[in-house]
């Protein structure tokens, strides 16, 4: 291979305190890529692993195929994949996960499916989990429901972090905070709709523990709403802001007049009636008033702030001529 062609495949591992399998994992890709004859590339990010993680990463990294990166802190996952996305050269980039959970076997038919089938990206579904049932498997079920439900992506395992991506997808976006859960609501929205699926080979954990608890899917799920409402209002939030006040405000004005009007009525006809202020719709309708004022303006405010950003014209272009 010329030194300046681009290789076939980048894998790019996010690692955190996973030193004892290390070792395997490297071996295992190796053999996968000369069985199969594959250009390639290992980028290995340490995302501050404190158990001498990085220190095999540079043993590992003498045949000249890993690259390697090392965050003097704890980031998070999303942050190691973004510097990995960055540095990515392969035509197909190779997303997995450093606890040997993920079979690096695998490969060769992500690769395939995205070079051959025309995928833009292919995601692991995890279809047989070796983890525990109560607090992975049934938490994953109803957390994978909800984003099929909200991204309109039909994926089994979106959180899978076995996945195979163009290069062209992982340059064009932006993984940050906990969005790696949802690269491809992400990919989606930047124009990718070529996503695939592909069942793959869950392994039990080798080696350490899960650095992950049943309070990532709370999170989870907050993130899904967080994102969903940028992909859909991120560019025009006076849509959401303007609108729930306008109607906020046109609700509550409406019943704090009908209160008033039929206070009158009843007065001028000489009924019983009841002091407005002393009906506790009439706060509630007050409040709603304020509210609806407060949206709008927040609306307001909102689109002035996304009218100024550096990002308002940046657009994804397929292609040109």
């Amino acid at each position: 291979m010329k030194e300046n062609e681009a290789k076939d495949i980048s894998v790019v591992i996010s690692l955190y305190n996973e030193n004892e399998s290390l070792p395997e994992l490297v071996r295992r890709i190796r053999d996968v890529m000369k069985a199969n004859g594959f250009s390639y590339e290992i980028i290995m990010i340490d995302d501050g692993s404190t158990d001498g993680s990085w220190k095999t990463v540079t043993e590992l990294s003498g045949a000249g195929d890993i690259h390697g990166i090392s965050f003097r802190r704890n980031y998070g996952k999303s942050a190691a994949l973004y510097c990995g996305f960055k540095a990515a050269e392969g035509n197909v980039v190779i997303t997995m996960d450093a606890d040997l959970q993920d079979s690096p076997e695998e490969i060769p038919d992500l690769y395939r499916m995205v070079r051959e089938d025309g995928y833009d990206i292919v995601s692991g579904w995890k279809r047989h989990r070796k983890d525990n049932k109560l607090t992975k498997n049934i938490p994953s079920k109803i957390y994978n429901a909800a984003a099929r439900w909200i991204t309109g992506i039909h994926l089994h395992d979106m959180n899978c972090g076995l996945k195979a991506y163009r290069n062209e997808v992982v340059k064009n976006i932006e993984v940050y905070g906990e969005m790696h859960r949802f690269i491809p609501y992400l990919a989606k929205d930047a124009g990718f709709t070529r996503i695939g699926e592909k069942p793959v080979h869950h392994e039990k954990r080798k080696y350490g523990k899960s650095k992950f608890g049943i309070s990532r899917f709370v999170n989870g799920f907050l993130d899904l709403l967080s994102l969903w409402f940028l992909c859909t209002f991120g560019k025009n939030p006076m849509h959401f802001f303007g609108l729930t006040g306008i109607l906020m405000f046109l609700a509550g004005g409406i019943i704090a007049v009908w209160l008033i009007v039929a206070k009158l009525i009843h007065q001028a006809n000489g009924l019983d009636f009841r002091p407005v202020t002393d009906q506790p719709l009439f706060y509630l309708a007050l409040v709603s008033v304020l509210a609806g004022i407060m949206l709008f303006l927040s609306g307001f405010i909102s689109e002035l702030i996304s009218r100024s950003s550096s990002s308002r014209n940046r657009y994804n272009i397929k292609d040109r001529f």
